[in-house]
């Protein structure tokens, strides 16, 4: 039986007097008792609008402005930003993971002071993956050379992950920062916080790739630094909003003090998401390092294609993490079958989503491609790609759910072990040997993309329904629980 709790005007947060705007019953709203369908839509289209506006649309003009630079500049920016800036960001998706499911069980229990230590430990720990990526940058040249053999690729994804790199502490904090609030059931204050922040991003790449109002043009350098002006200012605007008790979590300097055993937890339950995502990554990275082999021009088209599929997932994922929270905090609060409930709401919304997505991106794949690059070459590779990945999208939306609800009840090694095994037994060596050993070329690395992605969705969501992971042993004890109480005061 779900475990009893207090009248909804009694749950962690703002106080109702204070807040009366729709805004602030948004953030407030109780998704241990509130209706599902209606918690999925606040948490999600929040960050699903983040997605698409922060990521989605910032992504499609940066991949315009370095189409106009040529398919070197496009290239450079996709091997650097999809293998080496990845490798780097997978630990921080780890973390931030961990770290939503940690706050989401602690304010289904009422343990608000928990969650907000919670929540200064992962800047803790952001901190130091910022400074090992700054570190990193210094070796830009040679990490570049890794992954391409193109002397004027190498020359361009130098200067490009040598600012990332520099700059990605701001990634990293925006990340975290948006996971904090999503375990807590708010998403509307990232969106504020990206509205305002992508037209600043947008903007500087402009002025700063092709030069205006006296600044000369910096070419794809100018593209890093842009987006390093409006990530800075995110981050900023994220970390006031957090310090300052703005939001439904206040961190204070007494939780930025290194707690080892709230450090220990969140790393144990962080590297398996972080080796999880990592599976994908080294199936993106070995078509990379394939692509290149086989000309700037396949490489330019895998970069198009996976920006456009990152783009659905972006809008996918909002529905799965908001699946992932309500699943967290109904389980904190004792009621599985809520968490159930929840389960089958969100994977009809996402469905809802992925399958018209789909739809689109097969039917008008070829103008599409087009649209990113001039290069005929170029394009009739990409809207290949696009032509497998239509079919694929139909079940990223499901994976996404399953792989999120899993992750929320605190079994991250079940998906670690399935995307792991299929990445290495099937995906990567798949893609090698058709785009290496048979006349497909490039077509090869597709076909292998689709087969690895339908293989881990089935695994997934097959798991997922065998129910185990409703009898796991999660880190927020049932004797632990106890009713909300008060935000403390400082």
């Amino acid at each position: 039986m779900p475990a009893e709790r207090p009248p909804a005007a009694d749950v962690p947060g703002p106080s109702r007097g204070a807040w009366t705007s729709l805004l602030s019953q948004l953030r407030d709203r109780d998704h241990t008792r509130s209706g599902l369908l209606g918690s999925v839509l606040v948490l999600a289209l929040p960050s699903m609008i983040t997605g698409i506006f922060g990521h989605g649309l910032f992504q499609i003009v940066e991949l315009r402005f370095l189409g106009a630079l040529g398919p070197d500049a496009v290239a450079a920016a996709g091997a650097s930003n999809q293998i080496l800036r990845q490798v780097l960001f997978l630990p921080t998706f780890g973390m931030s993971i961990a770290v939503q499911m940690w706050i989401a069980l602690r304010i289904g229990a009422g343990l608000l002071e928990d969650a907000e230590r919670a929540a200064g430990q992962a800047f803790v720990i952001g901190a130091a993956l910022a400074l090992i990526a700054a570190v990193a940058g210094l070796f830009a040249g040679p990490l570049v050379g890794l992954v391409s053999q193109d002397a004027a690729v190498v020359a361009l994804g130098t200067a490009y992950i040598r600012i990332t790199f520099f700059t990605l502490s701001a990634v990293i904090a925006t990340q975290l920062f948006t996971s904090v609030l999503m375990g807590a059931g708010e998403s509307t204050t990232p969106l504020l916080i990206t509205i305002a922040s992508t037209p600043l991003s947008i903007g500087a790449q402009w002025v700063l790739t092709f030069g205006g109002f006296g600044i000369p043009p910096l070419g794809i350098a100018g593209i890093a630094w842009g987006a390093a002006v409006g990530g800075l200012f995110g981050t900023a605007a994220s970390l006031w909003v957090l310090f300052t008790g703005r939001c439904r979590v206040h961190v204070r300097g007494k939780h930025l003090l290194p707690n080892r055993r709230v450090l220990a937890e969140i790393l144990a339950f962080g590297w398996q998401p972080t080796a999880h995502f990592f599976a994908r990554s080294l199936i993106i990275m070995a078509f990379m390092w394939l692509a290149g082999r086989l000309g700037g021009p396949v490489q330019a088209a895998f970069t198009i294609g996976l920006r456009l599929e990152i783009l659905v997932a972006m809008v996918a994922f909002p529905i799965a993490s908001a699946c992932a929270t309500l699943v967290g905090q109904n389980l904190g609060a004792g009621d599985t079958r809520r968490a159930w409930r929840a389960i089958a709401v969100s994977m009809a919304s996402v469905t809802g989503v992925t399958a018209p997505a789909a739809l689109v991106l097969f039917f008008f794949r070829q103008p599409i491609a087009a649209w990113f690059s001039d290069d005929p070459a170029v394009a009739a590779m990409a809207a290949e790609y696009l032509f497998y990945i239509s079919f694929l999208l139909v079940f990223y939306g499901l994976y996404f759910v399953a792989l999120r609800t899993l992750q929320a009840a605190g079994d991250m090694n079940t998906p670690m072990l399935i995307s792991v095994t299929l990445a290495l037994c099937v995906g990567t060596p798949l893609g090698v040997w058709l785009s290496t050993y048979t006349e497909l070329g490039a077509t090869g690395m597709w076909i292998a993309s689709l087969v690895y992605g339908v293989l881990n969705s089935s695994l997934m969501v097959g798991w997922l329904l065998t129910g185990r992971w409703v009898r796991r042993e999660r880190p927020v004890a049932t004797s632990a629980r106890r009713s909300p109480v008060a935000r403390e005061t400082s």
